[in-house]
């Protein structure tokens, strides 16, 4: 019983302490927890009709999840066990027993598993109403779920995370078996080792970097590296970027660091000598940790930016390739709330030339105009005789063939492209891309001749239920039936779950990563707070004292924030030249959102560190 006393008196006193671990591992928990409730959630069947799609996305996420909590635990972990070791050594000088020792870290590290756990389940079933809503939502179904409490996924939770802590509670069980009684009094005192920096470091850094940099923002289809190296490009990126970033803080910035000892006019002011060589030791001796988190912070920018990008230009994405509301080939139908309706006939020609054989719906200048007309598009004056103009919305020089210029035979004429243009008046399901021809020229092309409907409703995107009535109706003379709002449906299902999980994963990711910083950083203030004590003692006032911690902490959180956003940004530029699209916006709104969540991270573990030095000149 004493054992157990004792180690509830003792999370009582250091609950400050393990208050951010605990509140990131509930966090944690509450997001597992959700992601294998919805795997097993048959409401979001009945909703969306996506349940595989969902299941597999969450199935995929909570994998993913797990390990990386099981790294943040083990790190955690350690942290705390070096924190701890002073104490147990004074345990053992007052006689208590090693075993006895082993089980009381055991139970207190046992009793805060138990205690995330159910916290965990309890806020992620409360919380599940509002979570299972808001994927629904960024799927863009306008519905409202319920409470959702699903026992196979809280005998997962409970299975996967009570292995983990029983783990977790004997890696504490062992630690005094570890250790020599004088190691765990000096336990404090022993940072992480401190690598030498040299110039060549320095300079194989950089030059890692900014190859990798290079290599990322290449076109894949010109560039001789990408032609030589192939499908292993991404991971030499990776590693280069990685490699890079360990030695930019291992020898980078202790170069930058040393140059700013050494101008006086910065270097004599306030305390800025003593920042400074704080700090020369702090990012070089925690080398290894920031570039942990700044690759961290990257992944998870880099992830949500892309998701949030592609989500963020659906609506856009969805008109280039349809931008009709309804069109198939066939006899028309009754369709309610019509805007326009155009029956038009175009021509499935096949063309040759020497390469191969090609086939094209060809559409007459006036149809073409008339549909440009109502889309607000730009009209042609006219195409001259033997001439055609070739619609395609989706034309990469780098992926596509450019066929302006080319001439083509039919079966009767030759024709010439004359131009080629990157969008589209039909929906690419139905016609792919199309020929515009003169009039005359078309009325005289050999080929089968199609009838073609095309429905154009107000408020496209809400019009699904219509879509799925037209879908039943269309018999099987009705081909290619292709909807604006069904496209649109299909793809705000897919990138919106990815949004949620990626943003659900990413706050997971920042909240550990920000919970690494701060028991790094307060660790390193409990060691150094004597050092703290003696500023005061000659003559440094309070308000210089929190403003020479404020730069410290500051530049321990913002190293890694900054190294990661330039990562992100040059991945995320090389995602938007690739895929050819306009990703600016939704980025920086995604970095805006981390770095202030980073920031409130900095702002309370600024106050601890400032708390822990008050306190140590308040007992003098």
């Amino acid at each position: 019983m004493m054992l157990f006393d004792l180690a509830r008196k003792n999370l009582q006193r250091n609950f400050s302490s393990y208050f951010l671990y605990i509140a990131s591992m509930v966090f944690s928990i509450v997001i597992y927890f959700t992601f294998v409730t919805l795997k097993y959630n048959d409401d979001i069947e009945k909703m969306t009709g996506t349940s595989q799609k969902i299941s597999s996305i969450m199935s995929g996420s909570a994998v993913v999840l797990l390990f990386f909590i099981v790294v943040f635990i083990a790190y955690s972990n350690s942290f705390f066990m070096k924190k701890r070791k002073k104490e147990v050594a004074l345990y053992s000088l007052l006689g208590v027993r090693k075993q006895q020792i082993g089980f009381m870290l055991f139970f207190e590290n046992l009793f805060i598993g138990i205690v995330s756990l159910i916290a965990g389940i309890g806020i992620g079933f409360l919380m599940s109403k509002v979570l299972l809503t808001i994927l629904i939502r960024l799927m863009g179904y306008s519905l409202t779920a319920g409470f959702t409490f699903s026992m196979p996924a809280v005998i997962n939770t409970i299975i996967v995370f009570s292995i983990l802590f029983l783990f977790t509670s004997l890696q504490g069980y062992r630690v005094i078996y570890q250790f020599k009684l004088i190691d765990l009094f000096h336990a404090e005192k022993q940072g992480e080792a401190m690598p030498k920096a040299s110039i060549i470091s320095a300079i194989i850094g950089t030059a890692s970097i900014a190859t990798g940099y290079y290599f990322a923002l290449a076109d894949i289809m010109t560039s001789t590296a990408w032609r030589i190296i192939g499908i292993a490009m991404p991971i030499v990126i990776i590693g280069l970027t990685i490699f890079g970033t360990y030695l930019l803080f291992h020898s980078v910035s202790v170069f930058l660091l040393q140059a700013m000892k050494k101008i006086h006019r910065y270097a004599w002011k306030n305390l800025n000598l003593i920042t400074t060589s704080q700090l020369l030791y702090r990012i070089r001796g925690n080398a290894k940790s920031l570039t942990v988190i700044a690759v961290l912070s990257a992944t998870t920018i880099t992830a949500g930016g892309a998701v949030f990008g592609l989500y963020y230009n659906i609506s856009k994405t969805t008109t280039t390739s349809t931008p009709i509301t309804f069109m198939w080939k066939g006899e028309a139908l009754d369709v309610p709330e019509v805007d326009y309706h155009n029956t038009l006939t175009l021509k499935d020609v096949t063309l040759t030339n020497a390469d191969a054989e090609y086939n094209y719906m060809f559409m007459s200048l006036s149809d073409y105009n008339k549909l440009a007309v109502q889309q607000g598009k730009q009209e042609m004056a006219s195409i001259k005789e033997g001439q055609s103009v070739l619609l395609d919305p989706f034309f990469d020089e780098r992926f596509s063939n450019k066929v302006k210029g080319e001439t083509y035979t039919t079966a009767d004429t030759q024709l010439q492209v004359a131009e080629q243009y990157e969008y589209g008046v039909t929906n690419i399901g139905t016609t792919g891309n199309i020929m515009i021809v003169a009039d005359s020229t078309f009325e005289t092309l050999q080929g089968e001749a199609i009838l073609t409907q095309m429905y154009q409703v107000k408020e496209e995107a809400d019009q699904l239920q219509i879509s799925r009535d037209l879908e039943k109706r269309i018999t099987e003379q009705q081909q290619a039936f292709t909807s604006h709002p069904a496209d649109f449906e299909q793809s705000m299902s897919g990138a919106g779950a990815m949004l949620f999980v990626g943003s659900f994963l990413g706050l997971v990711f920042l909240t550990a990563t920000g919970s690494i910083i701060y028991f790094k950083v307060i660790s390193e203030a409990e060691a150094d707070k004597d050092k703290y004590t003696i500023l005061y003692k000659i003559g440094v006032n309070d308000q210089q004292m929190l403003k020479t911690i404020a730069t410290q902490v500051a530049i321990i959180f913002g190293a890694p924030l900054i190294v990661g956003i330039t990562h992100a940004s040059v991945a995320l530029l090389g995602f938007s030249n690739l895929l050819g699209m306009s990703i600016t916006k939704p980025v920086l709104l995604w970095m805006a959102a981390y770095t202030l969540i980073y920031v409130l991270y900095y702002i309370f573990t600024t106050r601890a560190f400032y708390k822990i030095v008050k306190n140590a000149r308040r007992n003098i």
